[in-house]
C-alpha cells in the first residue's frame, strides 16, 4: 500500500511562503492498493494528481475510486479543475459520499453550475459513477473500505482501508467530546498502521474559540492513536493561520506523549506492506 499526499490544509488554500513546507493545497491524499487508485477527498490537492496521472498514464485509460468525506469546500474545490475528468471517453471514476440534503451526484455538479463555474459537468467526456454511501463495508478486489460517521457541521466521514499490506485511516473533520463519534473514531483507528487525523487547533486555541467548528487537536489526536492501538499519527488538515514554524511545533509537543507522530506535508509518502515501512517527508 502506497500512501501520497498532495493537499493537507484545511479550510482554504494557503500559499504563502511560510507555509511552503508542510504545503497549502487543501485535503486530498492517494492510496495506490496492488495498482489500483483509491483518493480520499478532492481539495485543491486534487488538481495536481491530476497532472501526475496524466502523465503518468499517458495514452492509457484512467479509473479510480473517489471518497469524498463531506462537501465543504475545502474537500471538492479540486474537482472541476481534475484534467482526467475532461478527457477520454475510457476514464472511469467511482464516487462514493453521502450527501442527505442533496444527494451525491447533485452535490457535486451543483458547485459548477451558474454562477459559480464557467462550464459544468457536461464539458467532462470520463465516465463518472455515483454511489450514495452511509456507514458501509465495501469490498473492492485487494481492498477494504469501512466508513463511519464523525463529529462535524452537515456531516463527515471517515474512512478505514483494510488490506493485505496493512490498515490505513483516514479521519478528517472531527471534533471530539460526542460519546457516538469519539466511540466511532476510535472503531475506525483499531490497530491500523497508520492514522491520519485532524489536528487543525492547539488544544487552547480549541478551548477558547472553536467549540463547535468541528474539528479536533493534536492532544485529541493522540489520545486516540494511544487508546486505539495505532501505530503512527499523521496529524492533518492543517489550519491556514499554522504556518510551518507552528506544525513543527505540534509535531514537537505530541512527540512528547507518542513518538510515532508526524504531520503531513505535500509529496510525502508512506509505504506499508510486508516490508519494512519505508516514506519520504520534505518536513515534520
Amino acid at each position: 500500500m502506497q500512501i501520497k499526499f498532495w493537499g493537507v490544509r484545511g479550510s482554504t488554500p494557503t500559499p504563502q511562503l511560510e507555509n511552503m513546507r508542510y504545503g497549502g493545497n487543501t485535503s486530498c491524499v492517494e492510496v495506490r492498493v496492488n495498482g489500483q487508485i483509491f483518493v480520499f477527498d478532492c481539495g485543491t490537492g486534487f488538481r495536481n494528481l491530476g497532472k501526475q496521472l496524466i502523465k503518468e498514464y499517458a495514452e492509457k485509460p484512467i479509473q479510480a475510486h473517489v471518497f469524498i468525506s463531506h462537501f465543504h469546500w475545502d474537500h471538492i474545490q479540486g474537482i472541476p479543475f481534475f484534467t482526467p475528468l475532461y478527457e477520454k471517453e475510457d476514464n472511469y471514476f467511482f464516487f462514493h459520499s453521502s450527501n442527505r440534503s442533496r444527494g451525491l451526484q447533485r452535490a457535486i455538479e451543483e458547485q459548477m453550475a451558474d454562477p459559480y463555474f464557467p462550464v459544468d459537468m457536461s464539458e467532462m467526456a470520463a465516465h463518472r459513477n455515483f454511489y450514495d454511501i452511509e456507514e458501509d463495508r465495501i469490498a473492492f478486489d485487494d481492498a477494504i473500505v469501512q466508513s463511519k460517521w464523525l463529529n462535524h457541521p452537515q456531516g463527515c466521514l471517515g474512512f478505514r482501508m483494510e488490506t493485505e499490506d496493512g490498515i490505513l485511516v483516514y479521519a478528517t473533520d472531527n471534533e471530539p467530546g460526542h460519546p457516538v463519534f469519539d466511540k466511532n473514531v476510535r472503531k475506525l483507528a483499531e490497530g491500523a498502521d497508520i492514522l491520519i487525523y485532524d489536528a487543525q487547533y492547539l488544544p487552547d486555541e480549541y478551548a477558547a474559540k472553536k467549540v463547535g467548528w468541528g474539528h479536533s487537536h493534536w492532544r485529541e489526536a493522540v489520545n486516540i492513536v494511544m487508546e486505539s492501538g495505532a501505530k503512527e499519527l499523521v496529524l492533518f488538515h492543517h489550519d491556514p493561520d499554522h504556518n510551518d514554524a507552528c506544525v513543527d511545533s505540534i509535531v514537537k509537543s505530541a512527540r512528547d506523549y507518542y513518538p510515532s507522530v508526524r504531520a503531513a506535508s505535500e509529496g510525502m509518502e508512506i509505504s506499508v506492506g510486508v516490508h519494512e515501512q519505508k516514506a519520504t517527508n520534505s518536513a515534520g
